[in-house]
């Protein structure tokens, strides 16, 4: 064998060594506990995304932290594409707020974007507030003493039950959960007066367990047709969702990145994981991942500006 044949040789041999993406089981945590919405869409969608990627892409629930720990601890994952992080929106805005071990801007690999919540105010079926504004009039009446129920302390429902109250001048008691599948059996126990959930909940208000007060979308839910909006109720520049897609630690191979990528727009667009969706009232909000990632500069920039006009940064 001549030199150019040896050396032929010698760089094809690394390449051909490596082995294919993925080799073994990816695992994508997530930033609340089993049982809320967040949890039902992402199996939906790991499930789908086990089947096009021909490994096992897994759920790893990492509730706390106001729904920061999954990006936390990109921080010290290897840029593999085995470990991977739900990226919710508190784990934009909570850096501009404290003192926390990442840059949202900066420190991750943007995958895809995928959904977004949809957000209302719930009440047991038996609570005597009927409407939005019942409840109002009782935190009128009883400062303090309404129990207001959130997925995690400065997470989009918490601040924005707190806009509303300062908008109505009220005094809520506000009382966070690590998640939607905590919050909402405290409610159902009679614990908390009222919550700010997300679309899980729908069909307890199909069961007549719970019922919606208001819907914090643009428009009303197709799912609950009689329920108000924010807008409807007079808020005119309210509509509040929180979009989440998938990150990984930064350094990641971009042929890495492309094969992740490409089999979760599959997944994305799977007809089960757009079932899911459709029962949770999600919309699919594709992004890829270039995309995503000017989206997320984007919200960075308003989140900050959020935070200052609302005079919510402690450090």
């Amino acid at each position: 064998m001549n030199r150019r044949a040896l050396l032929a040789t010698a760089l094809a041999t690394p390449a051909l060594a490596q082995a294919p993406f993925p080799s073994r089981t990816i695992t994508i945590q997530i930033s609340f506990p089993p049982g809320g919405a967040t949890d039902v869409q992402m199996r939906s969608f790991c499930e789908a995304a086990s089947r096009v990627m021909g490994q096992t892409v897994q759920v790893e629930n990492r509730p706390g932290g106001g729904g920061t720990l999954p990006a936390a601890n990109m921080r010290n994952a290897r840029p593999d594409g085995y470990t991977l992080a739900q990226f919710a929106l508190p784990a934009i805005r909570l850096p501009f707020m404290q003192r926390m071990s990442f840059n949202p801007r900066t420190d991750f690999t943007p995958i895809i974007h995928l959904t977004g919540y949809l957000f209302m105010v719930c009440v047991r079926a038996e609570s005597p507030y009927r409407t939005w504004a019942d409840l109002v009039a009782d935190a009128r009446a009883r400062p303090g003493q309404v129990r207001m129920g959130n997925t995690g302390a400065n997470g989009t429902p918490h601040l924005t039950l707190v806009d509303l109250a300062e908008r109505e001048n009220i005094n809520l008691t506000h009382v966070p959960f690590r998640g939607e599948g905590d919050a909402v059996p405290a409610l159902l126990g009679g614990h908390i007066e009222a919550s700010g959930t997300g679309s899980g909940t729908l069909q307890l208000i199909a069961e007549e367990r719970l019922r919606a007060l208001n819907v914090w979308s643009r428009n009303r839910s197709p799912k609950l047709p009689e329920v108000p909006t924010l807008g409807e109720l007079g808020y005119r520049d309210m509509v509040v969702t929180s979009p989440y897609g998938v990150v990984g630690p930064l350094g990641m191979e971009p042929a890495i990145v492309r094969a992740l990528h490409d089999g979760f727009r599959v997944a994305a667009h799977d007809p089960a994981h757009i079932a899911t969706l459709a029962r949770l009232d999600q919309p699919l909000e594709y992004l890829n991942s270039e995309d995503y990632a000017a989206f997320i500069l984007r919200t960075a920039d308003e989140e900050e500006a959020r935070v200052r006009r609302l005079g919510l940064a402690t450090g």
